[in-house]
């Protein structure tokens, strides 16, 4: 009975082999570099309405840049085509951390993606950015890795021994270096790491920013430089920021005091809610990486009711202005 059974299974296994490879691709669909055969693609990407709008707009009115097939995978639509004749591939994410790491990791799962460049607004943290104004952090960390801990009656707070230890690790390091954090405790809120794990790292290991690709850094400096003047109805001239820290967290940051808050732990230039998990994907799958936000609102920084809704259409066409004149310099 034994001897039946275990040749039974093997038939079985045998068969669902056969049907693996032999059924027709409608059956059994194949995602993955091999289905396309096109020369390594730029990723040009959004997280939400306005955004895609914004690039999809353009890229009609550019007669360098065209849209040859849409394709869609499990919800998502992804827009194949060229830029002077490179191939590109444009789609959305989604807004918040975790529908752009998963919408992200899917497209370098399926597509032979060789840089990602993403596009799209913030809130302005430093208070010398405004409406319309183009940043390019060259760090982005998320502000709301975090400990939630009860007072100890007596004005400070009961913190769990992994969070003190961890504490210790993250303020032996140098805090003169610009790209580490000045922790501190937001009332019951306590700030931490990311742990992540990659090819090459033995062990989940803290990790406190990722930094966008040098190379993409050097060319947007250059794209910068090129822009031509941008007025707002004010009369005043947008302003071009490269480099610098940004934050990036599963909350829409509304709040004044929270926002000096993160200037004053991460230094950032801007807040939002994609950035850094598009930068902890590329880091791990070792693709290039650049993102470019356009400010919308102050974060709370403003009196009265956010401006998200006057500002982003007009941002997000800021934003798509500085993308084409980066993928010119690149």
């Amino acid at each position: 009975m034994q001897k039946l059974n275990l040749v039974g299974r093997a038939s079985i296994l045998s068969l669902l082999i056969a049907c693996f490879v032999f059924c027709k691709p409608a059956e059994f669909p194949n995602y993955g570099p091999s289905e396309f055969n096109t020369p390594p693609l730029t990723a040009i990407v959004a997280a939400y309405r306005p955004e895609i709008e914004a690039i999809l707009n353009e890229i009609e009115k550019r007669e360098d840049t065209q849209i040859h097939e849409t394709l869609t995978f499990k919800g998502v639509k992804y827009y194949l085509g060229t830029f002077r004749d490179d191939p590109i591939i444009v789609f959305v994410t989604g807004v918040s951390i975790t529908n752009a790491a998963m919408t992200v990791q899917m497209a370098l799962d399926y597509f032979p993606i060789k840089q990602v460049l993403y596009s799209g607004i913030a809130g302005a943290v430093n208070p010398e950015l405004h409406p319309g104004d183009v940043t390019v952090p060259a760090r982005w960390y998320y502000h709301d890795e975090s400990n939630y801990a009860n007072p100890d009656g007596q004005g400070g707070y009961i913190l769990a021994d992994y969070y003190l230890s961890q504490l210790t690790h993250h303020n032996d390091r140098d805090t003169s270096l610009e790209e580490f954090p000045r922790y501190e405790n937001f009332g019951m809120i306590h700030p931490d790491e990311v742990s992540i794990v990659k090819d090459g790292i033995d062990r989940p290991t803290d990790t406190p920013y990722f930094a966008a690709t040098a190379s993409l850094l050097e060319a947007s400096k250059r794209a910068a430089e090129s822009m031509g003047p941008i007025i707002m109805d004010d009369g005043r001239e947008i302003q071009y920021r490269i480099g610098g820290n940004a934050v990036t967290g599963s909350v829409f940051l509304d709040n004044a005091e929270y926002r000096e808050w993160t200037r004053r732990v991460w230094n950032a230039e801007v807040t939002e809610m994609e950035s850094a998990a598009v930068g902890q994907v590329c880091y791990v799958n070792e693709i290039p990486w650049v993102i470019i936000r356009a400010v919308s609102d102050l974060a709370g920084g403003q009196e009265g009711k956010n401006v998200e809704n006057i500002y982003d259409d007009r941002s997000s066409e800021h934003a798509t202005q500085f993308l084409f004149k980066l993928m010119e310099e690149l």
